[in-house]
């Protein structure tokens, strides 16, 4: 996300974010954590971070030859290894933000809330329903990249951001036009986060340490490889940073994995720390359902990769804005026709939009990105019900396919 150009800044803990050797073990703590879990008492029950949990997904070692691993330049930096990737100049960057007309036209509240209206998300008022969908799964869209995933006895949160800016700074940078559904306190009980890189709009400061404060150590975080040491510094314990293709699960439910795969993206949050840490989707693979968060990216080879390995997908969660103009964003952010070979690629059974309708982070109207999918849709043979959408706040539930009533 290019506003880590403009509005980098130091001030927000992220100095010489430096790598950690990733965790593999399914109750695995960082050292540090472990400690802190032994002196406090808190967490999920102490016994956790002593019990081995068997893996109820085993990778196809015989597919190893045909996935593409992390790769690191001379500088010990995180480099993207897809022939697709052109990494972003501060030129260019200049180019688009001074040069290139803003199309986006973001209207008023009245109309906005008459085109994207907000909702009341069903957990708000019924608490009690949150995480019960059986052998079927549950998804809200909660704005921008955040969607909570309800699956296999788990409740999980996708790159939360509940904050009015995605910016270092609550005073500038780019402000939501449409605001959160509910509240970090009206959150149901959250499993697990799910994190796919450290820019401003998908990692959130005020929102971790909101997180971290609401649950504590019984909060387990997946981050990429080189984030351990931003994350425990918000005061974050029960975090496993991995590798593409490296995969780990919450203790006490072994049965669901996480794998973290790989997309061609970037990360920044200050002047010096560009790629320090990796970037990347997540493959939520469990007993009855299995999830794919594609997070930001360009389109590569990945996700063939993805899907011949862990495919098909019951639901995937894809990008579909801040695309324009191509000639630069493209690199970094699929548009909507890209978002539909993604969800080719990775077989999804179903998709949903996101990355839209909450911040303008680009160029096209704010309202493009739908009318583009459902365009895209139309081509490629699909119903809109393949790749659907949910207003802010909406649920579905996938067992049935119909919408959750809010």
């Amino acid at each position: 996300m290019i506003v880590n150009y403009l509005y980098s800044s130091e001030k927000d803990m992220d100095k010489n974010t430096d790598e950690e050797q990733p965790s593999t073990a399914c109750n695995q703590y960082p050292k540090e954590a472990v400690k802190k879990r032994q002196n406090s008492g808190r967490g999920s029950g102490s016994s956790d971070s002593s019990r081995t949990f068997r893996k109820s997904f085993r990778l196809d070692y015989r597919l190893e030859e045909d996935v593409t691993k992390s790769k690191r330049g001379k500088d010990g930096r995180f480099a993207n290894p897809w022939p697709t990737w052109k990494s972003p100049t501060l030129p260019n960057v200049l180019k688009w933000s001074l040069m290139e007309k803003n199309n986006s036209n973001v209207p008023g509240s009245e109309e906005l809330d008459k085109e994207l209206p907000v909702l009341e998300p069903y957990f708000v008022q019924k608490p009690e329903l949150a995480g019960k969908t059986g052998a079927g799964m549950r998804v809200t869209w909660l704005g921008h990249a955040t969607v909570m995933v309800e699956m296999d006895e788990l409740v999980l949160l996708t790159d939360p951001i509940f904050s009015q800016r995605a910016s270092p700074s609550q005073l500038v940078g780019p402000k939501r036009f449409r605001r959160p559904p509910c509240t970090v306190a009206q959150l149901p009980k959250i499993d697990a986060v799910l994190i796919s890189h450290t820019h401003y709009d998908h990692l959130d400061y005020n929102t971790v340490t909101s997180l971290n404060e609401r649950f504590g150590s019984e909060l387990r975080w997946f981050v990429p490889l080189g984030l351990l040491q931003w994350m425990q510094r918000c005061g974050c314990e029960n975090v496993i940073e991995l590798d593409w293709w490296e995969e780990n699960c919450v203790p006490g439910h072994d049965a669901v994995t996480f794998v973290f795969t790989p997309s061609q993206h970037w990360c920044k949050r200050t002047v010096r720390d560009d790629n320090k840490v990796l970037w990347g989707s997540w493959s939520v693979l469990g007993p009855w359902n299995r999830f794919f968060f594609a997070g930001d990216t360009g389109y590569c080879l990945a996700f063939e990769q993805i899907g011949k390995r862990f495919g098909p997908f019951d639901l995937a969660a894809i990008p579909i804005g801040a695309y324009e103009p191509r000639w630069f964003m493209k690199y970094q952010h699929v548009d909507p026709e890209e978002a539909v070979r993604i969800h080719i690629d990775v077989q999804a059974k179903k998709s949903v939009a996101i990355h839209w309708g909450t911040f303008a982070l680009a160029n096209e109207y704010y309202l493009d990105p739908p009318v583009k999918l459902n365009e895209a849709l139309e081509r490629y043979g699909l119903k809109k019900d393949d790749f659907f959408l949910l207003n802010h706040g909406e649920s579905r539930d996938l067992g049935t396919n119909d919408m959750f009533e809010n």
